[in-house]
């Protein structure tokens, strides 16, 4: 039976050298324990040199950011966590990357007592050992050598198993496991009614209780032993050790939202405990570049698809689709195991309005490895000659993976898109036509990538559909190189993309034609979304 203790005895349980596991997306995080855990270093100097392993992005997870606080750093996203990002690069914390959905495969196979996983996922990227392992400082490429010494590195490169190549992904020996759910019973089993996203809470409990470790559960309240509906239970009383409940439960975050923006209720049509009226949660996008190069990434897609939009300008797909009131047509599915509805943008991502099933986030991401996702949209970072794309390290910066290495790899249909530059870009869309009016100082389409975290040459021998959607042109990836096939109305083809990328591309006889018209209007015109879409199904 789980013990039910304070926050402040939480705390007291970690000590120095502990290799914490723990499960998140955004501010979906057991905060008031880690808040609790830094109080104590900052004010005993411990527990210090601690490992820290989560799959998702970890937004509170800066209460880490104590240098001698942690020893170790292994995630696929620290973007999210400006103070740990900032110690990995000035490489007072040795850290690394992996794919999101493939640490939560190694999970699940630690918690049948294996020590990691094999997987595809990652090949070709910075991510492959022959690469860089995942390293993202120098400190992290000394320690993985001396690992490879033991054999014990955490990405190793299998050139031949069964007469194919994979990676095979190390996990750690947890310590401790630390998760957020809503309710608890006296006995430890775990729901989790009020959270947006269904995560890998039970892959994380196994994974550590197959370690030895201790599992500790952060929930908003505390109901009577055997009194929970059984099939609602997350987390079974057999992988819990230790349960807190919450001290300030009204201060709890769900989504990515920060502290005090949002009231509870705002999470009701998340979670899927009602349906909301989606005019009040989805509103048109205004006609800007932004939206032209959404819409145009919605033609790509068709009825009966299964759909996945990334984090940031890929996230307002849903929008569009929605103003053009198709989307009962396909299936909406988001990376933490969101399926159905509609996804939020910005803030919302991972969430989805009026969901209809919502799984464990592990369970996904066997799908899209296994299976594939008919038709996904991403960011467009940057891209090199050969299509490949880079969103972990940009200017100095460490960013992250996430689950893009793992849905890019596997999706039959594959978008890329973003502004054509970067950085002081100004532009306006006006009478049909894009209007440049001050030109991005970084160019996005470079000669080579410091980091790659999709490869496309993989991709493209693969038959994958690789198309680069931006607000003034479109590339298409094919076995012979990045073919500029469309161009924007009001665009010099020259002066305004020729001159702006490092590398030339492949330009088709007669040039490119141009991008669709109607999708510059304030209104789609001949007929939308849904006339483009019904010329598929013919």
């Amino acid at each position: 039976m789980a013990k039910v203790i304070t926050v402040k005895e939480a705390a007291e349980l970690f000590a120095d050298g502990d290799i914490i596991l723990s499960a998140c997306f955004g501010m979906v995080w057991p905060e008031e324990i880690g808040q609790a855990i830094e109080k104590r270093f900052v004010e005993t100097g411990h527990p210090r040199d601690m490992v820290h392993l989560h799959a998702a992005g970890c937004i509170p997870a800066d209460c880490f950011a104590h240098e001698g606080m942690l020893k170790w750093d292994i995630s696929s996203h620290e973007s999210t966590t400006p103070k740990i990002a900032k110690l990995i690069q000035d490489d007072k914390l040795p850290a690394w990357y992996m794919p999101l959905g493939t640490m939560l495969q190694m999970y699940r196979e630690q918690g049948r007592g294996m020590p990691g996983v094999l997987s595809k996922v990652g090949l070709g990227t910075f991510m492959d050992e022959r690469v860089d392992a995942g390293c993202l400082n120098p400190s992290a490429r000394k320690i993985t050598e001396e690992l490879k010494a033991q054999n014990k590195q955490f990405i190793k490169y299998i050139p031949d198993f069964d007469g194919e190549e994979y990676l095979y992904y190390r996990g750690l020996p947890y310590t401790k496991g630390i998760i957020r759910a809503t309710t608890a019973d006296e006995n430890g089993n775990v729901t989790i009614e009020n959270e947006v996203y269904n995560l890998e809470l039970s892959a994380v409990a196994r994974a550590v209780k197959a370690n030895g470790g201790k599992v500790i559960v952060q929930v908003e309240r505390l109901a009577q032993g055997g009194s929970l509906d059984p099939k609602m239970v997350k987390v079974a009383r057999n992988l819990v050790d230790y349960i807190v409940v919450a001290e300030q439960p009204e201060n709890i975050v769900h989504g990515l939202w920060p502290h005090g923006k949002q009231k509870i209720n705002y999470w009701y049509g998340l979670t899927g405990r009602i349906k909301v009226p989606l005019s009040d949660s989805l509103k048109p996008m205004p006609l800007d570049p932004k939206k032209v190069m959404v819409r145009r990434a919605c033609m790509e897609a068709q009825a009966g698809w299964m759909c996945n939009f990334g984090i940031g300008l890929p996230t307002f797909c849903g929008s569009v689709m929605a103003e053009e009131g198709v989307m009962d047509e396909i299936t909406m599915i988001s990376e933490s195991g969101s399926v159905g509805g509609v996804p939020g943008g910005g803030p919302d991502f991972g969430c989805h309005w009026n969901v209809q099933a919502s799984v464990d986030q592990g369970e996904h991401f066997d799908w899209f490895d296994g299976t594939g996702l008919d038709f996904g949209v991403f960011g467009l970072s940057e891209a090199q000659e050969d299509g490949s794309i880079n969103t972990s390290f940009l200017n100095g910066v460490t960013l992250g993976v996430g689950g893009f290495a793992n849905i890019t790899a596997g999706a039959n249909t594959a978008l890329f898109i973003g502004t054509f530059t970067a950085k002081g870009l100004e532009e306006t869309v006006e009478d049909g036509k894009l209007v440049i009016k001050s030109e991005g100082k970084l160019k996005k389409f470079v000669k080579k990538c410091l980091q790659l975290t999709f490869d496309a040459n993989l991709a493209a021998k693969n038959g994958q559909k690789l198309l680069y959607i931006t607000e003034r042109c479109v590339f298409e990836r094919t076995l012979e190189g990045m073919v500029l096939i469309e161009i924007a109305p009001g665009v010099d083809l020259q002066k305004d993309i020729l001159d702006q990328m490092e590398f030339t591309p492949i330009i088709p006889a007669g040039g490119p034609r141009l991008m669709p018209a109607e999708i510059f209007q304030p209104v789609w015109g001949n007929g939308g979304l849904k006339a483009v879409w019904d010329v598929k199904v013919k």
